[in-house]
């Protein structure tokens, strides 16, 4: 399958064609149409590996778009089978990929007014795809999509009820390039994404932070537009609101004013006169003041937003290094990472210095002994909508695929040294009934959970006993006790809340409080049934009529003897409208990349 991918941006055009075989991906060409707005653009070509650059008469995204048949051609190339689409903002209605049709066009034309300088690119490369291609399938990859996961308290203003149901939140953008990123970062260090708090730094014309934790989006510096946030080629990043009134009142401008400078006339531009980090750092290098802020200014926003992620994960396992300038600034690389040295970070100035990106090099920049890892890698957002259009073309048209769901409600398992602690010295659980997956029960013995507003009574204990206690409630239940624990998988307990256990004979504080993220059992022969293999994630349809929900990022857990059956817990079930047991359908799956495929 040859695949055709169109990355629209905001002063660029970028677009590749791939050859997919199986696992097997050849990026056959690969172009960038740069500095439009100038008379003339750069492009720059890479075909089957042999790279070029030359001028064209392309002044803006639509001209550059308009070229790109006649340089298909010029290299033979004009025989494609699908084409794919980046498009930076799919609002709410697109948490996957989406085929494209009238009525998606339509709804991405609604979401222009949030992203004013990169739908109407997007839009222009559909629009003249599908009249250079008709009849090929045409794929909309949303750069909101992966952001989509965040919790509500990274996604919510804190604005009027009536204004939050118009709509108003915050989205988060490069979703394609984080998600490639980190993905490619876990690979690079040997370590499963799910296993690592990640800060990602998109650092190019537009520029955003990432916190992924247990392998998804937690949240974005970017918000309901690609506005807010870092500061970027002609973007202001954060602002007050309130110069919105200021600027009305005392120099006359109308909302719609003040909005278009923001996107067009600030960030580097605002403070230097170009929008071109290059061109800043030479201003900065013959003396330039406002150059010399301008860098200052650019690191210290990307740098507190590091540290604000951190602390909302709880800590910093990796930060990686993309776009444009996180590439090839190795000066703001240093800048962005002085001062985060109490977090364990610290830079290796020589490695730093001397960064190669060659054959899609993943290389680490610090020093020995830090315990944070800074990694550099090249952002790959057309590889990854390759990826996205080829798993969407190949998923099956029919026969929906189902598994049961199951309501996970609160829980403990416990260590032997919690049942001595709570029933006394030597105490053996009673067994009182046995659950679906096989070798695990339910005890007849109960137990409270204490926290510092309030209790729960009559929670429910689990065996076989483990190696470490571990406790399972919903996000109600941490409002209840008064503790806000962390989403995780099974297992994964480093870094979480302690509760207060009481039982008859005594009382423990317990680290290891979460909440469960939904998961489903499975065995090798449903896995292969269902097209899974573990460590997928998948989405899954659960509920009926209007109270549907589609559970996005469920982890596939495939072990011998396990019964296939979906885990969600209760405030999951409640926003479903479940009441006991139900089937879910199963929509996509998303296996494990690995980038390093041939490309």
């Amino acid at each position: 399958m040859r695949i055709l991918v169109f990355n629209a941006g905001s002063s660029s055009l970028k677009f590749g064609v791939f050859d997919m075989d199986g696992a097997t991906i050849r990026h056959r060409l690969k172009a960038t149409v740069d500095r439009l707005g100038r008379s003339t653009a750069e492009l720059k070509l890479v075909v089957d590996g042999r790279e070029s650059r030359e001028d064209v008469a392309a002044t803006g995204v639509e001209a550059a778009i308009a070229a790109v048949p006649v340089i298909l051609q010029r290299f033979d190339f004009g025989a494609i089978d699908a084409i794919g689409h980046r498009i930076a903002h799919g609002g709410e209605r697109f948490a996957a990929p989406a085929i494209i049709d009238e009525p998606v066009i339509a709804a991405i034309e609604a979401l222009t007014p949030l992203a004013p300088l990169h739908n109407p690119g997007g839009l222009a490369g559909i629009r003249h795809a599908r009249a250079t291609w008709p009849g090929k399938p045409q794929i909309a990859v949303f750069d909101t999509s992966f952001h989509l996961k965040n919790p509500p308290r990274a996604t919510t203003y804190a604005v009027p009820a009536a204004w939050r149901e118009a709509g108003l939140r915050r989205f988060g953008f490069h979703g394609t390039s984080h998600k490639y990123v980190a993905l490619r970062a876990a690979e690079a260090l040997g370590e499963n994404l799910r296993d690592l708090r990640v800060i990602s730094l998109h650092l190019g014309n537009g520029a955003s932070a990432c916190a992924i934790q247990l392998g998804e989006s937690i949240d974005s510096s970017m918000g309901m537009t690609p506005l807010e946030g870092l500061v970027m080629g002609t973007r202001s990043g954060d602002v007050d609101p309130g110069i919105f009134g200021y600027l009305q009142r005392n120099l006359g401008f109308d909302a719609e004013a003040v909005e278009k400078a923001l996107y067009e006339e600030s960030g580097l531009k605002g403070l230097t006169g170009t929008a071109d980090m290059r061109d800043v750092e030479d201003m900065a290098a013959t003396g330039d003041a406002a150059a010399q802020l301008a860098i200052e200014i650019y690191a210290y926003r990307a740098r507190k937003y590091v540290g604000a992620y951190a602390a909302a994960m709880g800590g910093l396992d990796a930060l990686v290094f993309t776009g444009g300038i996180g590439e090839n600034s190795a000066a703001m690389r240093r800048r962005i990472c002085e001062g985060l040295g109490f977090l364990g970070l610290m830079l290796d100035t020589e490695r730093n210095g001397h960064v190669d990106l060659t054959d899609h090099a993943v290389p680490q920049i610090q020093a020995y002994g830090s315990r944070v890892r800074v990694v550099v890698t090249e952002t790959a957002e057309q590889l990854m909508i390759a990826r996205e259009v080829s798993a969407l073309l190949k998923a099956p048209a029919n026969g929906a695929l189902t598994v049961p769901v199951a309501i996970s409600a609160r829980h403990v398992h416990l260590d032997q040294d919690a049942v001595d602690a709570l029933f006394g010295t030597g105490y053996s659980l009673s067994p009182a009934g046995q659950l679906r997956q096989q070798g695990h029960w339910v005890a007849r013995e109960r137990l409270a959970l204490e926290g510092p507003r309030g209790r729960l009574d009559n929670v429910a204990i689990l065996g076989p006993l483990r190696a470490r206690t571990q406790i399972e409630i919903s996000r109600t239940d941490g409002f209840a006790l008064g503790i806000a624990p962390p989403v995780r998988d099974s297992g994964r307990l480093d870094g979480t809340p302690v509760v207060r256990l009481i039982g008859p004979a005594g009382a423990i504080d317990s680290d290891g409080l979460i909440i469960a993220a939904r998961h489903i059992h499975t065995n090798p022969q449903d896995a292969a049934r269902l097209g899974l293999k573990d460590g997928d994630e998948v989405d899954v349809r659960v509920g009926q009529g209007d109270r549907a929900l589609t559970l996005s990022g469920t982890l596939v857990r495939v072990s011998p003897n396990a019964f296939t059956e979906m885990h969600i817990d209760t405030d999951e079930a409640n926003a479903a409208g479940i009441e006991g047991r139900a089937d879910g359908e199963l929509l996509a799956a998303e296996a494990t990349i690995k980038p390093s495929a041939p490309v």
